[in-house]
C-alpha cells in the first residue's frame, strides 16, 4: 500500500515520465532555420522526451542536422510531394496522424509565419486552445507570454490535455546542433494531398546581408526617411556594421521597402545586440517587435518621439545629416 505522500510522488514521477513533446521543424529541406533550435530550448525547459518532425521534399539534410542536437530522442521524417511549399493544410493532416500514433502532451513550433499559420489550425482540429508566442516556461503547464502589444506579461496555466504552442525565438537561446545522436525514423505514412490549397511557386530574395530575425546588428528605418530611395543611407550604414536592414510598418505601408523587412507586432520580432532606429517615431506596434534588443540607438529630429523612451542612446538630429556622418566615421 502507498501512503498518500508516496502515492503523490509516484504519480508525479509517472506524469513526468509520460510527458513528451513534438517539435515541428522549420527548414528549407537542405538546412534547419535557426528558430527550430530556439523551439528546442523551450521544449527542454518543458521537460520529458523530445521528438522532432521534419516534413518536406528531399529533407534528409535537415533531419540529419537536428538529429545531432542534444536532448532530441527521435526524429520523424516525412517526405512527400504534398509538403512542397510547407502549406499548413497538408502539414496539419500529418501532425494529426503523428499525434494519434505517439500521443504527445505538447506540440511546439516557432512563432514565425510558418508556425503561426500551422499550429492554430492543428489546435482547432484537436479541439484545444493554442498558446501563442510564449517567451518563458515555468513548468509543463505554465507559460509566459506578452499581451497588449508587449505592455503586459501574462502567466498562463493551460488545462488542455495537449498543449499546442508557438515559441518566440528571440526569448530562448538556440540549442547547438551537436552533442546528440537521435534515431531517425519514418513518420506515419498517408495521402496528405489536399484540395484546399495548391502550391504554385515562390520568389526568394537573395541578399548578402544577415537574415533579419537572426542578425546581431540591425539598422531600421521609418517614415522619416521620406522615400524608398533614401533607404540607401541605411544600406550604406548596414554594410559598415555587417547589419540587416529593417523597417517600421509606416515605411512598409508607404511603399518605401517590401513587407519582408517589417519589424513589429504584425511583422518580425527581433532582439539583436545592436538596434539602430532611424526616423522611427516609436509606435507601440513597432516597439513590440524590437524592445528586447540589447542596445537601442535612436536617431530622430523630434525630441518627444516615443522611441527615446526605450532607447539606450538617443540622438536628436536630422537623419539626413547624422546617418552619412555616422557612416563616414565607421
Amino acid at each position: 500500500m502507498f501512503s498518500p505522500c508516496s502515492r503523490h510522488l509516484f504519480l508525479s514521477s509517472q506524469l513526468r515520465r509520460l510527458q513528451s513533446t513534438l517539435i515541428v521543424a522549420e527548414h528549407n529541406n537542405e538546412s534547419l532555420l535557426p528558430a527550430t533550435q530556439n523551439a528546442l530550448n523551450a521544449a527542454k525547459k518543458i521537460g520529458g522526451e523530445v521528438s522532432v518532425l521534419v516534413a518536406g521534399t528531399k529533407c534528409g539534410p535537415a533531419a540529419e542536422a537536428i538529429s545531432k542536437a542534444g536532448g532530441v530522442s527521435k526524429v520523424l521524417v516525412a517526405e512527400n510531394e504534398a509538403f512542397k511549399g510547407f502549406t499548413s493544410e497538408s502539414l496539419t493532416s500529418l501532425i494529426l496522424a503523428t499525434q494519434k500514433q505517439f500521443n504527445f502532451t505538447h506540440i511546439l513550433a516557432p512563432a514565425t509565419a510558418f508556425g503561426k499559420a500551422l499550429l492554430p489550425r492543428v489546435a482547432a482540429k484537436l479541439d484545444v486552445s493554442p498558446i501563442t508566442d510564449i517567451i518563458g516556461v515555468k513548468d509543463a503547464n505554465t507559460f509566459i507570454r506578452t499581451i497588449y502589444a508587449g505592455n503586459a506579461v501574462l502567466t498562463l496555466e493551460a488545462k488542455d490535455p495537449i498543449k499546442v504552442i508557438t515559441v518566440r525565438g528571440t526569448a530562448f537561446p538556440a540549442e547547438p546542433l551537436e552533442g546528440g545522436s537521435a534515431s531517425v525514423e519514418k513518420a506515419p505514412e498517408g495521402d496528405y494531398k489536399t484540395d484546399l490549397t495548391q502550391w504554385v511557386s515562390q520568389e526568394i530574395t537573395k541578399s548578402d546581408r544577415p537574415e533579419l530575425t537572426s542578425a546581431k546588428n540591425i539598422v531600421s528605418g521609418g517614415r522619416g526617411l521620406k522615400s524608398g530611395e533614401n533607404f540607401k543611407l541605411l544600406y550604406d550604414l548596414a554594410d559598415k556594421l555587417n547589419a540587416a536592414v529593417g523597417a517600421s510598418r509606416a515605411a512598409v505601408d508607404a511603399g518605401f521597402v517590401p513587407n519582408d523587412l517589417q519589424i513589429g507586432q504584425t511583422g518580425k520580432i527581433v532582439a539583436p545586440d545592436l538596434y539602430i532606429a532611424v526616423g522611427i517615431s516609436g509606435a507601440i506596434q513597432h516597439l513590440a517587435g524590437m524592445k528586447d534588443s540589447k542596445t537601442i540607438v535612436a536617431i530622430n529630429k523630434d525630441p518627444e518621439a516615443p522611441i527615446f523612451q526605450v532607447s539606450d542612446l538617443g540622438l536628436v538630429a536630422d537623419l539626413f545629416k547624422a546617418v552619412p556622418e555616422l557612416t563616414s566615421k565607421l
